[in-house]
C-alpha cells in the first residue's frame, strides 16, 4: 500500500514544484523581487540541482544587485551544466556588474574572471549575441593595461554583424561614439536605422546628437522616429530638446501640450516633467507668469523633485 502511496505523491510533487515555478516567475515579471527571492530560496533549498529554480533564484538576486549572491547561483549553474553558454553570460555579467560597485583596486581583481566567463560563453554559442554585445562593450572599456582592445571591441562587432546587420551597426556605432569619432558613430547608427529602424536604432542617434549638441538634427531625428512607430514618448523628447537648447519653442511647446493629452503610465516620463519643459519654454520666451503656472503644476505633482524648485527660483528672478 505504501508504494501506491508513493507512485501518486510524485506527480503531485511534480505540481507543487512547477506550481512554484510558475509563481515565481510571475513575481519576476511583477518586480516583485523580494517576494521571488524568498520563494525560491526555499524551492532551491529542496531541490538543489534544479537549473531553472537556481538559474531564477540568480535573476532575483541580479534585479536586487545583490551580485555576490546572484554570482553564487550561476556559478552553480555552469558546474552542473558547463556547455550551457547562457548561464557562462550570466555569471560574467554577475561579475562584471559586482566590479562596477568596488573600487578599482578589487575591480582589477574580478575583471579576469569576466572576461573568462563571457569568452567561454562566446566559443560555446557562436550565435549568442548579448555575450558578443557584452565583448564589445568590455574591450571598449577596459584600460589597455588590463586588456582593453579597440581591435577586439571590432572582431566581436563583426561577429555581431554576421549575426545581425542592425546589431553590427549599432555595435560599431557604439565604438566610434565611445572613441570619440561622432561622424563614423552616426554612419553606422543611420545604416542601423536604414536596416531595421527600431525604437533603439533611433535613440542611440538621438542621444549621439545631443551628447553633440546637435538639437535640430536630434528633432528630425526624433520626428523620422514619431512617424514610423506612432509613440506619445516623441513629443516629450522634442519638447525636452526644444527647452533645453532654447530652439523651435513653439513647436516643443506644442508637443508638450499633445504628450500631455495623450499620457498614459507606457509613455515613462511622469506628466510632471512635461510640465517643468513647459516652464523652461516659456521661461525662454519671456512669460514669467505662464512659466510660474507650470513650475508650480510640476512641483505639486512631483514635490521632492530639487530641480523643480530651482528652476522656479530662475523664473522668479525673470
Amino acid at each position: 500500500m505504501k508504494y501506491i502511496f508513493l507512485f501518486l505523491l510524485i506527480p503531485i510533487l511534480g505540481i507543487s514544484q512547477t506550481s512554484s515555478l510558475d509563481e515565481a516567475k510571475r513575481l519576476l515579471s511583477s518586480k516583485k523581487f523580494s517576494k521571488a527571492q524568498t520563494l525560491l530560496s526555499e524551492y532551491v533549498r529542496e531541490n538543489q540541482n534544479d537549473k531553472e529554480g537556481i538559474e531564477l533564484l540568480g535573476d532575483a538576486y541580479g534585479h536586487q544587485k545583490k551580485w555576490d549572491d546572484a554570482i553564487i547561483n550561476y556559478k552553480k549553474l555552469t558546474k552542473l551544466e558547463p556547455r550551457n553558454a547562457n548561464y557562462h553570460y550570466k555569471y560574467g555579467g554577475a561579475l562584471g556588474m559586482k566590479a562596477l560597485s568596488v573600487s578599482k583596486l578589487k575591480a582589477l581583481g574580478i575583471i579576469g574572471d569576466v572576461k573568462d566567463a563571457f569568452l567561454t560563453a562566446a566559443r560555446l554559442d557562436p550565435n549568442h549575441i548579448d555575450t558578443r554585445w557584452a565583448l564589445v562593450e568590455l574591450y571598449m572599456q577596459l584600460p589597455g593595461i588590463v586588456g582593453g582592445s579597440k581591435s577586439k571591441s571590432f572582431k566581436y562587432a563583426n561577429e555581431l554583424e554576421m549575426l545581425s546587420k542592425v546589431d553590427g551597426y549599432l555595435a560599431k556605432g557604439y565604438i566610434y561614439e565611445y572613441d570619440d569619432e561622432p561622424e563614423q558613430a552616426e554612419k553606422y547608427y543611420k545604416m542601423a536605422i536604414n536596416e531595421g529602424g527600431s525604437l533603439n536604432c533611433y535613440d542611440k542617434l538621438t542621444s549621439l546628437y545631443e551628447k553633440e549638441k546637435k538639437p535640430e538634427k536630434a528633432i528630425v531625428n526624433l520626428e523620422a522616429s514619431g512617424k514610423k512607430h506612432q509613440r506619445n514618448a516623441m513629443h516629450y523628447q522634442i519638447g525636452k530638446v526644444c527647452a533645453e537648447y532654447n530652439i523651435q519653442l513653439d513647436k516643443g511647446e506644442q508637443c508638450l501640450l499633445t504628450y500631455i493629452e495623450n499620457y498614459s503610465a507606457k509613455d515613462g516620463v511622469p506628466k510632471a516633467w512635461a510640465y517643468y519643459r513647459l516652464a523652461q519654454i516659456n521661461k525662454n520666451k519671456k512669460n514669467k507668469e505662464e512659466a510660474l503656472k507650470w513650475i508650480d503644476k510640476a512641483i505639486t505633482s512631483l514635490p521632492k523633485i530639487k530641480v523643480f524648485k530651482t528652476e522656479k527660483r530662475r523664473i522668479e528672478h525673470l
